[in-house]
């Protein structure tokens, strides 16, 4: 069986949470099974495991619909993609996609790094849940993250075709120490600042957390900057605006807990990053959260910011503290990227195995 894993959303210099995602799951899926990756940039793989690769049109480009006729080439048995928009016309290869959420019908302002066609397209494109229901069913299966998602896509009659839920991986930490205290009374973010992410109301709540300090990690535009800053007591606000991965984990590990007010996810990788360094986290009580978050985590109303405020003074109580960040620790060993691989992997075969099967009828 030959694999060809979609890397063409690897980012330059960073990882952002798609692109860390495909990097980390191709790197473990060749340990299993032989893989040749797709890019669309050779300096992608300078953020990519020394792999065979060929190279691909752009995804977001206009080709992104004619794809299939660069794969044909390659005759792979079976492509992966971390997305859900890769073309699926005229292949002649099993394809498996990924669906990571359905939020942007909810919420359909979209992503600020598209150029503005691409901005119009996208809420177009989310208007009706039609053209993603014709995309989907065009494929062979899919990935999805979480069993909300999952759930949320069998409401909507998202696919007939098979959902698989995969959950993501995280670098787990075996030779680390248990943890007694928090080292300072911080708080981390990490994600994006769109509206959907209510970071208004985390910023908001410092107004009533003196001696805390709120460390927003995520690039930042300067307006959006200003904003908040304007929202919080002086002083109360650290912008990274782009941590390196080093700063990310050293505030993690320094924190009180990882926080997030967000209405809507997939998944919300940084929780299970933050717990399985043994940190704490505090989160939106929403399903998905209680999902991720597990037992561990502890939940907030995401709409009252005494709610908020209440959940991180319960762990000013060092024994509570203590209790949740072992907890955390336990919890998070369930996502890992050598158990996601192996998932992939049955995936895959099943998914060339039902083309073939059908092609042979």
């Amino acid at each position: 069986m030959k694999i060809i894993f979609d890397c063409r959303y690897t980012r330059l210099g960073r990882h952002d949470g798609i692109s860390r995602f495909g990097a980390r799951l191709v790197e473990e899926l060749a340990k299993l099974h032989p893989v040749t990756m797709l890019i669309s940039d050779r300096r992608q793989l300078e953020m990519l495991p020394q792999l065979p690769w060929v190279l691909g049109p752009d995804p977001t480009s206009a080709r992104e619909p004619f794809v299939a006729l660069t794969v044909n080439k390659q005759r792979p048995d079976v492509v992966f993609t971390p997305m859900q928009t890769m073309g699926p016309g005229w292949r002649r290869y099993a394809l498996v996609t990924t669906v990571h959420d359905l939020i942007y019908y909810t919420h359909r302002i979209p992503p600020r790094d598209l150029n503005p066609a691409l901005r119009l397209l996208w809420r177009a494109y989310h208007l009706s849940w039609a053209p993603q229901r014709a995309l989907l069913n065009r494929a062979d299966a899919h990935v999805v993250d979480s069993e909300t998602t999952r759930d949320l896509m069998a409401a909507h009659s998202m696919t007939k075709n098979p959902m698989n839920v995969i959950l993501l991986g995280t670098e787990q930490h075996p030779d680390a120490a248990p943890r007694a205290a928090a080292a300072a009374k911080s708080l981390v973010y990490m994600g994006s600042f769109m509206p959907y992410k209510n970071v208004d109301l985390i910023v908001t709540a410092m107004t009533q957390l003196p001696g805390y300090r709120l460390q927003l990690m995520s690039r930042i535009s300067a307006e959006e900057r200003a904003r908040l800053t304007a929202l919080a007591p002086a002083g109360a606000i650290e912008f990274f605006n782009g941590a390196s991965d080093d700063d990310y984990t050293a505030a993690i590990l320094g924190a009180t807990a990882l926080v997030s007010a967000s209405r809507d996810e997939g998944f919300g990788l940084p929780v299970v990053e933050a717990q399985a360094l043994g940190t704490p986290v505090l989160l939106n009580d929403i399903p998905i959260f209680r999902e991720i978050g597990g037992p561990p985590a502890g939940f907030f109303d995401g709409s009252r910011v005494a709610s908020f405020v209440a959940a991180v003074r319960e762990l000013e109580d060092p024994a509570e503290w203590r209790r949740r960040s072992a907890a955390s620790v336990v919890w998070a060993r369930r996502y890992n990227w050598p158990d996601a691989a192996k998932q992939l992997l049955t995936v895959l075969t099943d998914a060339d195995a039902a083309r073939k099967a059908r092609r042979s009828r």
